[in-house]
């Protein structure tokens, strides 16, 4: 990529090879009806290979990108995701969609995959880009300011006003880390968890060089970055093909540990979400799953499978060309 203001700037491509993974699924097709690409949220990047694996068994060529600062694509000079503008990912997607078409031609049906920050940053490239994509998908999507629309709109001129003068300081942001005891199989010591092998009971296996907690520090110019990005979903997004809005059913924030945050998002107000789905586009889906966390695809079985049973059947109803 080009350099920025620390220096070198990388991104990566990870793309998955069903006939090279002995883990893929059975009678995945060889021949792809359309691409993926999947971009991750904050402080985080793509490990979810049990998606990648369902995607391509419903015939889908599966990529993903640790964006410029984030997992795989970090470098000692750079501060670990900071950005100024969520456009600078541009380079970073039309780096990846161009790969993308150069291995399965122009004319294959692009599907743009984000969670969290990074369902923030495909919505509103979506936007930019009309009829790049023949469907968004959105896992959790960071699109409004927790707490409510008038504490940012409040709290943006502060903050921007400090972007300006300082925009590496760091905010006093807590981090619980209760989401990510979810992640990792931490239990408390009077829970009784069966330990049935599912990632979810026994944790996923993720770098925790690359998904930290506490969190990466949030910086002034990044947290302005993503204020203005929630601005512009709420005045309405106009993205021109299907967008398909998956969340947990509930949120849970507290300042105690509860068991019942291993089903709910802890991290986002689903609520808020809801609230923006209808005026992201011309046509949009949301689903809202009992039992599901903050990453949907990390929830426990029974509503993983759920999940991709959704993701599956309206890939089939609004991507796929008919056979």
């Amino acid at each position: 990529m080009l350099d920025d203001d620390e220096g070198a700037v990388v991104t990566t491509i990870v793309r998955h090879v069903p006939a090279e993974d002995p883990h893929a699924r059975p009678a995945t097709p060889t021949a792809p009806t359309f691409a993926m690409l999947a971009i991750h949220g904050w402080n985080d990047y793509f490990y979810q290979a049990e998606l990648a694996r369902v995607i391509s068994a419903a015939g889908g060529a599966f990529y993903a990108i640790d964006l410029r600062k984030y997992g795989r694509s970090q470098r000692e000079h750079q501060s670990p995701g900071f950005i100024t503008s969520l456009s600078d990912y541009d380079e970073d997607i039309h780096a990846a969609r161009d790969i993308i078409h150069e291995a399965h031609g122009w004319s294959i049906p692009l599907v743009l995959y984000g969670h969290s920050t990074g369902g923030l940053t495909a919505a509103l490239w979506a936007d930019r880009h009309p009829g790049a994509l023949s469907g968004l998908l959105l896992n959790a999507p960071w699109l409004e300011f927790q707490g409510a629309t008038l504490v940012r709109q409040l709290g943006t001129p502060l903050l921007d006003s400090l972007a300006k003068f300082s925009p590496d300081a760091i905010l006093p942001v807590p981090d619980t880390g209760f989401y990510q005891r979810s992640l990792t199989g931490w239990r408390d010591e009077a829970e009784l968890i069966d330990d049935d092998g599912d990632p979810f009971t026994t944790g996923w296996d993720f770098n925790h060089e690359w998904r930290r907690s506490p969190s990466t520090p949030v910086r002034a110019g990044w947290l302005s970055a993503i204020l203005q990005g929630h601005s512009l979903v709420s005045k309405g997004l106009d993205i021109s093909c299907p967008t398909f809005v998956i969340t947990s059913n509930r949120t849970i924030f507290s300042d105690k540990w509860s068991p019942n945050m291993r089903a709910a998002d802890t991290v986002l107000d689903v609520e808020q979400i809801w609230r923006r789905v209808p005026s992201l586009g011309r046509v949009t889906t949301l689903v809202r799953l009992e039992g599901a966390i903050h990453d949907v695809t990390l929830s426990r079985a029974p509503v993983r499978s759920q999940a991709f049973g959704e993701m599956r059947r309206w890939l089939r109803a609004y991507v796929q060309p008919p056979r």
